[in-house]
């Protein structure tokens, strides 16, 4: 049914409710009101992304065709999306780093640009003594120096850089259920 995957939210939201009324309020009218089931249907794939539809629909109370077809309408709204995660060390990528961002001028224009890029896999505009936190996966460090040097602060707007390369990831988890 699915390879090796974890559900996860997705940044990004469409604009479809639930029929039924959520008990957790939104905080954005284009978020989609998420009711017990489907809060249930979400933790059972971040458990075990391979887990089959019946029994999900045995742990949440529907049948397997409900479970299948809340599922989707939970990737057709973007509330989450089930994906293959790898070791990036065991696929060819031997380096990894957080990079800080200080940006002049438009925040938004320098996130998309960085979002572009395949090198960066988590880009996220913040309050805190950066204005852009992005997460890159590289091959080497030639490969690195280069994503950074040579494209990250060749974008109009970058202002500097601080890179935190990674020696040992020890922890990384999608688990953090529904609250």
């Amino acid at each position: 049914m699915h390879s090796d995957v974890v559900a996860s939210r997705s940044a990004e939201r469409g604009d479809s409710r639930e029929s039924r009324e959520s008990p957790r309020e939104s905080r954005n009218s284009s978020t989609p009101h998420l009711d017990a089931v489907s809060l249930g249907i979400i933790e059972q794939l971040q458990e075990d992304g391979r887990r089959p539809y019946a029994a999900i629909g045995k742990a949440v109370g529907l049948s397997e065709a409900a479970v299948r077809q809340r599922v989707q309408k939970l990737l057709d709204q973007g509330v989450m999306q089930i994906v293959a995660v790898t070791d990036p060390l065991t696929v060819g990528f031997r380096r990894q780093a957080m990079v800080g961002v200080h940006v002049e001028g438009d925040v938004e224009s320098v996130a998309e640009a960085l979002t572009a890029m395949s090198e960066c896999e988590y880009v996220v505009m913040t309050a805190g003594s950066f204005d852009l936190m992005v997460e890159i996966v590289c091959e080497d460090d030639d490969h690195l120096l280069e994503v950074i040097n040579k494209r990250m602060r060749a974008i109009p707007g970058v202002r500097s850089t601080e890179s935190f390369v990674y020696l040992k990831l020890k922890k990384q988890t999608y688990m953090w259920g529904t609250r």
